[in-house]
């Protein structure tokens, strides 16, 4: 839940709003980069800025003459527009690329914008220059073209046009008007003979030269007709407008423009409903002639006053082309300034790569096969060459590296101290043991002489240098942080080779405490095997033998018999003191094997504190037990027994105690708690303590403090620990007395002591801290 919650908050945050955005954008920007998708759209754009120039040129062209759609016009003008942009953008992206390059200080960014800068004016001068004649050209252009004498000499020919036409127009209808009266003067003869008013129309006809000759009624019904007058019979309707001035009494003449021939119309009076439709053809040369005329002088016309609107449209469409020269020419000037510095840049950063250490660094060759190319293959191959050196340095390094982990994976994984010395005797190289029997770090120790750390370890070191080849070995005494005083076997072997002047030595020593004491374990165990066997046979007997005395002659004793029982009792007593001792011995040498069961340590303890409290009433005993469970698989016996001898140990050093004023009553308190995989039974007393010098010793046999102690009391609880696999703390409180601490550990390893092991040499399964 909380990872989707961080999520969504990540995605509705000002800061990671808009990351999926950004990245998409540079993957986008990736991609294009790969497909070299910029110069193509710019290609693109250049082809079809000057394609829509030109069509524009070409619409405008049209458009003066009134052939283009200002609609298309328009939308030509936009795609301009938009081209320009376009282009103007890209090359505005690409300037600003080169100004932040620059400010950057990126490699190659200097002499990219110099060219940049040369290109440009290279190409914006001719532009300039090329767009000014032009204009310049054409205003005079213009000013030839819509001069006085091209103007008075078109308005000649229109006038001769129109005069030709004119004369033409007036002649038929002089013609029409007398063919008229003629027929209306025959009128009531021809009006009832169908077929005289087609010969008097064809006679008529022909007389005035007329191609065409028709009567007809206002529906269109055709009265009479000359045999060939099949033009005016097939053409469309007479315009209204000439029926009507027709109908009126004028002469009506019509022209079409895309005939040939000149048409007039008249009503003839003396008839009913009548109207006479003429004709005559014209040379079409003459016609052609004067349309063209005609459409020149219009279009002249049209020109001239459009001569402004012209002007403005050429200059822009000018302007337009010289900024699609420009820009083109731009663009070519930076794509050209990029090609020639790109591979100047990628060979200066790859320099810079290769400076910083990474030699795998390879310059992209140019596409080009010049003087840049052999340079970037001739790095490349430096390069390469400077790798490959660098490898087999690094495989070599490698090879040392691994010999040097080797040789501190073992010398770390070994119980002994090493220590590695140069020539003049300071410390290169520890390894963890060393730092841990010396109770400091590595850091501390690199560096240092030797004879600042351990003073005996350097005297034999002086001795292994005047004797190279045999080396020196003793055992010194250490002493501890904490006051313990350890037992070092040290050896120190001189590194020489043939020849050579000594090259460092080599120190390694074990901390052999533990063995010593467990060799004098061991002998003094078999020393009271043997005690206990020699001494406790005759020991029965002397007892038995001083008792029979005692009662057989005491009463017969007349002289001083209170020395005979004094003496008979001693003799008992001391008897029975030196059995007890024996019985020490026995139970010291001859430990029962464990049997393991699982016991209430807070039973045990309880126990203990009670049967001590009853003889003590004078002590104080205090009981801090567990409030769970105390379950553990141990040996009854023997963990009562160990309890026993420690609330012993700490009532006698109670009352050992020397005298003070306001001293406070005797305690003895018993404290049972759970520990990590362990549970710890600690008895504490407000007694005299532990001795600080001798405190290591006190768990080994005959080692005592007391002056009628056998010091086997902590040698067996130190026995026991071993066997139930635990470990025995000696420590004395703040507050003054002592303190021992049982941890017996909760786990498969406790109380196993180990049958192919003997339990008075298994030195590595208890431990003793004092």
């Amino acid at each position: 839940m909380s990872a989707s919650t961080d999520s969504r908050q990540n995605e509705t945050d000002p800061n990671g709003r808009n990351a999926p955005t950004r990245n998409r954008v540079r993957r986008l920007a990736a991609w294009a980069a790969r497909r070299n998708l910029e110069r193509k759209v710019a290609i693109v754009l250049v082809v079809g800025g000057v394609a829509s120039g030109l069509a524009t040129f070409a619409a405008m062209t049209d458009n003066f003459f009134g052939v283009a759609d200002p609609t298309t016009i328009l939308l030509l003008l936009n795609a301009d527009l938009v081209f320009l942009l376009a282009i103007g953008a890209l090359i505005a992206r690409r300037l600003v690329m080169v100004w932040v390059a620059r400010r950057r200080g990126r490699a190659g960014a200097r002499l990219h914008a110099r060219l940049v800068g040369l290109f440009s004016l290279v190409a914006v001068a001719p532009a300039i220059v090329l767009a000014v004649f032009s204009v310049l050209f054409f205003n005079y252009g213009l000013q030839g073209w819509f001069s006085e004498r091209v103007s008075t000499a078109l308005d000649a020919s229109l006038e001769v046009a129109q005069s030709y036409l004119e004369e033409h127009r007036e002649t038929i209808n002089a013609d029409v008007l007398s063919m008229a009266n003629d027929l209306n003067r025959e009128g009531p003869l021809l009006m009832y003979n169908q077929q005289r008013f087609q010969r008097t129309l064809a006679t008529q006809a022909a007389l005035r030269s007329l191609t065409e000759a028709v009567v007809f009624d206002s529906s269109g019904r055709v009265i009479a007709r000359a045999g060939f007058s099949l033009m005016l019979e097939f053409d469309p309707e007479v315009p209204d407008w000439a029926m009507q001035r027709a109908e009126q009494g004028d002469v009506v003449t019509l022209t079409a423009g895309t005939e040939d021939r000149v048409r007039a119309l008249i009503k003839l009076d003396n008839f009913v409903d009548a109207y006479l439709y003429v004709g005559r053809l014209v040379d079409p040369k003459i016609l052609n002639h004067i349309d063209r005329t005609e459409n020149a002088v219009q279009l002249y016309k049209q020109l001239e006053g459009k001569r402004s609107t012209m002007q403005i449209t050429f200059a822009l469409i000018f302007m337009v082309v010289a900024m699609l020269l420009l820009l083109a020419s731009v663009w070519v000037g930076l794509a050209f300034a990029n090609q020639l510095t790109q591979p100047i840049g990628q060979l200066i950063m790859a320099t810079e790569r290769v400076r910083s250490g990474d030699l795998t660094t390879r310059a992209p060759p140019p596409e080009t096969r010049d003087e840049v190319d052999s340079l970037t293959r001739a790095f490349n191959r430096m390069t390469g060459q400077l790798q490959t050196q660098q490898t087999a340095l690094v495989d070599a390094n490698r090879q040392l590296d691994e010999r040097r982990r080797f040789t501190e994976a073992v010398l770390s994984g070994v119980t002994a101290g090493v220590i590695g010395l140069d020539p003049d005797g300071r410390i290169d190289l520890p390894n963890t043991s060393a730092c841990r029997l010396l109770e400091t770090t590595r850091d501390k120790l690199i560096g240092r002489p030797l004879h600042e750390i351990a003073p005996q370890m350097a005297k034999l070191a002086e001795r292994a240098r005047k004797r190279p080849g045999r080396g020196a070995q003793d055992q010194i005494q250490f002493t501890a942080q904490d006051g313990r005083t350890l037992t070092l076997l040290v050896r120190v072997t001189a590194e020489q080779e043939a020849g050579r002047p000594i090259s460092g030595f080599v120190v390694t020593f074990d901390d052999i405490t533990e063995l010593l004491s467990a060799q004098r374990k061991a002998a003094w165990a078999d020393v009271a095997r043997r005690i206990a066997h020699e001494i406790k046979n005759p020991l029965t007997p002397i007892q038995l033998s001083a008792e029979r005395l005692k009662r057989r002659y005491l009463k017969q004793i007349e002289q001083d018999p209170e020395t005979f029982k004094a003496c008979t009792d001693t003799i008992v007593r001391q008897v029975t003191d030196i059995g007890r001792m024996v019985d020490e011995f026995s139970n010291f040498a001859r430990m029962p094997e464990p049997v393991m069961e699982s016991e209430d340590l807070n039973q045990l303890a309880e126990q203990a504190v009670f049967l001590q409290e009853t003889a003590n009433p004078d002590l104080s005993f205090a009981r801090e037990l567990s409030d769970q469970p105390a379950r553990l698989s141990c040996d009854r016996r023997q963990i009562d027994r160990a309890l026993t001898n420690l609330v012993q140990n700490a009532i006698e050093a109670v009352r050992a105690r020397p005298e003070a004023p306001e001293q406070p009553k005797g305690e003895v308190r018993i404290r049972v708690r759970p520990d990590e995989q362990a549970w710890i039974i600690e008895v504490l007393d407000n007694g005299r303590g532990l001795p600080v010098e001798e405190r290591d010793k006190l768990t080994e046999p005959y080692v005592t403090t007391r002056d009628h102690g056998t010091g086997l009391g902590l040698a067996i609880v130190k026995k026991i620990m071993e066997d139930h696999g635990g470990e025995v703390r000696l420590t004395n409180r703040p507050e003054g007395g002592a303190c021992v601490r049982l941890i017996l550990p909760v786990g498969e390893d406790a109380g196993q002591s180990g049958d192919d092991q003997p339990p008075n040499t298994d030195i590595g399964r208890a431990r003793v801290r004092a």
